[in-house]
C-alpha cells in the first residue's frame, strides 16, 4: 500500500508537496496551513524537509517549486492511491453495492437470483442457474422492485444498434419530405425513439409515432444500446452532427439514413 495510506506523516508530506505544486512559485504557509489542517510552524519544518530531500527547491523567500524528483515522488505515490481506490471501489465495493431489479417472479429476502436485462431493465429470477448472479436484500412479488446485492458473473448482452435518420431542414422540405408510412415502419420495431430537432418531431407526429424524448436525443440513444435496445433517432439535418457525436463517445455502433 502507498506510505501515504499507512503513514500519517507521509500523508501530510504528500499534501504539502501537492499544495505547493499547486502554488508555486509563490508558496503561503498560512495558506497551506489552513488547506491542510495543520500550523504554520508544522506547514514550515515540513517544507524545510522537503528541500533537504531535494523534493522542493527554495527560490527565495516565500518562492519555492517542486523538483523533478518531487514530481517523480508525487505520480508514484498518487499511482499507489489511485490503484488503492480502485480496488475499494471495484473489488471490495462492487460487491457489496446495492442495486434494484425487476423481479419475475415472487422472491424472498436471502434468495439467490439470476439476473438478466429486458428491455433494457435489470430483471431478477429465483435461483442461481443464470451467468450472471446475486443475492436479494427485500421481498417483492413477482413484477415488483427488488434489492440485490452481492453481484457475480457477466450478464449475457448483446448491445443494441442505433439508426439515425436525417430529416430535411424546413427549408428543403422538412417533415413534408418523409414518408411517414415508412418512418412508422421503422421506428416499429426499436426499443427507443428519439427525436432532436422540430422537423423531427413534426415527422413522427405525422407518422403517427410518440417519441421517448425530444432531449439528449443522442445520449439517450446510446445509452438505450449499452443496455441492449435498437434505437431510432431521427433528426433534423441541422443536429445530426451534435447526435453522432454523443453516440461516437459512448462507442454506440449506429448508421445515419436519409428520412428523405
Amino acid at each position: 500500500m502507498a506510505d501515504v495510506l499507512e503513514n500519517k506523516r507521509a500523508a501530510t508530506r504528500f499534501r504539502i508537496l501537492v499544495e505547493i505544486a499547486d502554488r508555486q512559485p509563490a508558496v503561503s504557509q498560512g495558506e497551506i496551513a489552513d488547506a491542510v489542517g495543520v500550523t504554520s510552524q508544522a506547514v514550515s519544518e515540513y517544507i524545510r524537509e522537503l528541500v533537504d530531500d531535494a523534493l522542493v527547491e527554495k527560490e527565495g523567500r516565500s518562492r519555492y517549486r517542486v523538483t523533478k524528483e518531487g514530481v517523480d515522488w508525487l505520480l508514484r505515490e498518487a499511482t499507489d492511491v489511485r490503484r488503492f481506490a480502485d480496488h475499494v471501489t471495484e473489488d471490495i465495493l462492487g460487491s457489496v453495492q446495492e442495486d434494484a431489479a425487476v423481479a419475475t417472479d415472487r422472491i424472498a429476502e436471502g434468495d439467490a437470483v439470476t439476473l438478466s436485462l429486458v428491455d433494457g431493465l435489470l430483471h431478477a429470477t429465483p435461483g442461481d442457474e443464470g451467468p450472471a448472479t446475486g443475492v436479494a436484500t427485500t421481498d417483492a412479488d413477482a413484477g415488483g422492485d427488488v434489492g440485490v446485492t452481492g453481484f457475480e458473473g457477466v450478464i449475457d448482452l448483446d448491445p443494441g444498434s442505433v439508426t439515425v435518420l436525417q430529416v430535411p431542414p424546413v427549408r428543403s422540405g422538412g417533415s413534408r419530405a418523409v414518408d411517414a408510412d415508412a418512418l412508422a415502419g421503422i421506428c416499429a420495431d426499436a426499443g427507443v425513439v428519439t427525436a432532436s430537432g422540430v422537423e423531427a418531431v413534426v415527422a413522427l407526429d405525422r407518422a403517427g409515432v410518440d417519441a421517448d424524448t425530444t432531449f439528449a436525443a443522442g445520449e439517450v440513444a446510446a445509452d438505450a444500446a449499452g443496455r441492449g435496445l435498437d434505437a431510432v433517432v431521427v433528426a433534423t439535418a441541422d443536429n445530426v452532427g451534435r447526435v453522432t457525436d454523443a453516440l461516437r463517445d459512448a462507442d454506440a455502433p449506429y448508421e445515419v439514413t436519409d428520412a428523405a
